[in-house]
């Protein structure tokens, strides 16, 4: 009786790690890709790939993300390329800029601008499939954006 039990949880163990093997290597195909093009990156406490990027010649950097995890929506795998722009109480976002902020939005080709907590992003959703010359220009592309937004809400300051 005993036998047949341990048997049994070790068939089910088996059973959850195979299931848990897909996502785990869907999370290191981000990796894989950023490995490709020789973006450098450390995971952060969300299990999100952060990316600095350095603006030298302006003297600036600016954070860039891959999300960690991905959400199936109508059958199709969707992974964030996001970067933060400014903070929305520090930065005075309310109102007319946020007015402003969606309307930009209606004009971007890539991304839009969005609000999480207390914090402005421009955020791209994007096909998990991306291959990794696409993943490393969208984060280029979000992390261009979101730093001229930076910019222009605070000026000189450089916080994100």
């Amino acid at each position: 009786m005993n036998t047949r039990r341990a048997l049994s949880l070790s068939i089910l163990a088996g059973l959850v790690f195979a299931a848990a093997a897909p996502a785990t290597a869907q999370d290191a195909s981000v990796a894989t890709r950023l490995d490709r093009e020789g973006i450098q990156y450390e995971i952060d406490g969300d299990g999100d790939y952060k990316v600095t990027f350095n603006y030298t010649s302006e003297g600036r950097t600016q954070l860039a993300f891959v999300s960690g995890e991905t959400h199936t929506v109508a059958g199709l795998t969707i992974r964030e390329v996001f970067s933060p722009a400014g903070r929305v109480t520090q930065d005075g976002i309310g109102g007319r800029k946020a007015l402003e902020l969606l309307e930009a939005s209606a004009e971007m080709k890539l991304g839009s601008w969005e609000i999480r907590g207390d914090v402005l992003y421009l955020v791209i959703k994007v096909l998990d499939g991306a291959s990794s010359s696409e993943l490393s220009s969208l984060l280029d592309v979000a992390a261009g954006a979101a730093d001229d937004m930076e910019i222009e809400l605070s000026g000189d300051r450089d916080d994100l």
